[in-house]
């Protein structure tokens, strides 16, 4: 931490009063003031001081609903801890979260930190704010014009990693998993059947070896390249896992967890594999934090994902679901299509997917369309798809390609129409895809399907 100046001291009093503001205008606050704390004192986050226990929360897909997770068991059990859940997982948001746990003089007033960070921002917040614990969900390629390639980010936060930072990372993943490959470490993993692994994904974004070049060979692809794999001629592979789900029952809806502090069963937050992985993160992290096996399986017991990931009701003797897919990240969209074609009943699935962020450019970038597995909705038991927007057509090439019958599909101009053209006989279920940027809109489709319903079909 450098010494502080005159405006350092400054900056912390205006962003208070300017939150103070903020909140008495009815605004959240929570990306706003470290944004005006970084323009008044460049590299802001240097001149704070470092809450006892640091742990950072970051990958491509899961670290939203793991560091809710996290947070949801730590105030369960009466801990004292500031996080970002509320505010960004940028610079900004960092600074944001702490402020209000900061002195005047930047001394920190917590002794435990668990922050959310985008993977692209570790440059600016790990030098000056370095992690004890750096928390690594995964790693796949997202936003193309933003992310490039996995193998991108993942040398990004490598250069970066503090050498005293102990690393929590997915065993299966083996593009995260070899970060900062000196530091202490520990692995997280699925250690069964998970019912669920799909191996015929498109994109599969690690196939050879960094090392030396040779085809990996795999034992079990989960999904993408998640999974478990070695490098035939040199010592690169997947590690044994520390943390391991070794047994799963969606039907009982409880998995069985081994850590080092012992095995001990876990009610399900989902049944998307993935959901699997959230938890066994998140188990990792609570045990390395110092919760026994019965705070965390009390944790457990009321978990829940948040209203924002996914949201089921009944309406009529039909379920609406509500379910983020994000736009621009094929992988996290693949992993809803798959999961809809595993779920029983029939369905019918209303797409707001258009890119809203993206379309705000000059330089829209659709490819992220054509990298999804629009293969997986190519089932039986999904007998319509609603696909509304200006992308619409776009949308509804590639699930041609997919070999999805034109017969199912519907396609609309403005995504709120899309439940007036939902066929209300042919669904026991229904989905509501959405991106980040149209929940708003997603929640227009929503009222209006459930209005729909309670009348029968009519407007």
């Amino acid at each position: 931490m450098k010494k502080k100046g005159i405006r350092f001291y400054f900056t912390i009093i205006t962003i208070r009063i300017a939150s103070k503001l903020m909140k008495l205008m009815g605004k959240n606050a929570t990306h706003l003031p470290g944004w005006i704390a970084n323009k008044m004192c460049p590299n802001f986050l240097q001149y704070m001081e470092k809450p006892e226990k640091l742990f950072y929360i970051t990958g491509t897909n899961g670290k939203t609903t793991v560091s809710n997770i996290i947070a949801d068991a730590l105030k369960l059990n009466g801990y004292d801890f500031v996080n970002n859940a509320e505010g960004s997982n940028l610079n900004s948001g960092i600074i944001t979260a702490l402020l209000p746990r900061t002195t005047n003089g930047g001394k920190s007033k917590c002794k435990l930190a668990i922050m959310e960070v985008d993977e692209r921002y570790s440059p600016k917040i790990f030098p000056y704010m370095a992690p004890d614990y750096l928390v690594c969900t995964n790693l796949f390629r997202d936003s193309c014009k933003r992310n490039g390639h996995a193998e991108f980010i993942r040398d990004i936060l490598d250069s970066q990693i503090p050498a005293h930072t102990k690393m929590i990372l997915n065993g299966e993943d083996l593009i995260s998993n070899h970060l900062a490959w000196g530091n202490d470490r520990t692995y997280f993993g699925i250690n069964c059947e998970d019912g669920h692994s799909t191996p015929d994904n498109i994109i599969k974004d690690i196939v050879a070896c960094p090392k030396c070049g040779s085809k990996l060979d795999f034992e079990y692809i989960r999904y993408h390249h998640i999974g478990k794999g070695n490098c035939p001629n040199c010592d690169f592979g997947s590690p044994e896992l520390d943390y391991k789900v070794n047994a799963i029952d969606y039907d009982k809806g409880y998995c069985t967890v081994e850590t080092p502090k012992g095995s001990y069963d876990l009610k399900l937050i989902g049944n998307n594999v993935t959901d699997i992985y959230n938890m066994i993160t998140a188990v990792a992290i609570l045990t390395e934090i110092g919760l026994s096996n019965e705070e965390i399986i009390k944790s457990f017991d009321v978990a829940k994902l948040e209203a924002t990931r996914f949201a089921s009701e009944m309406v009529c003797g039909k379920e609406v679901i509500m379910q983020l897919a994000k736009g621009q990240n094929p992988i996290a969209c693949s992993r809803v299509c798959d999961f809809i074609r595993h779920e029983k009943g029939d369905k019918v699935i209303l797409l707001v997917e258009d890119d809203y962020y993206a379309m705000k450019d000059s330089s829209e970038n659709i490819q992220w369309i054509f990298d999804i597995d629009w293969e997986f909705l190519k089932d039986d038991s999904i007998k319509q798809i609603v696909i509304g927007g200006v992308r619409h057509k776009d949308f509804e090439l590639r699930l041609l390609m997919a070999g999805i019958e034109p017969s199912k599909m519907v396609c609309c101009e403005h995504e709120v129409d899309v439940a007036k053209y939902a066929d209300l006989s042919l669904g026991e279920k229904f989905y509501i895809l959405y991106n980040v940027y149209t929940i708003d809109d997603a929640n227009v489709v929503h009222d209006s399907l459930v209005e729909l319903l309670k009348n029968g079909g009519n407007v």
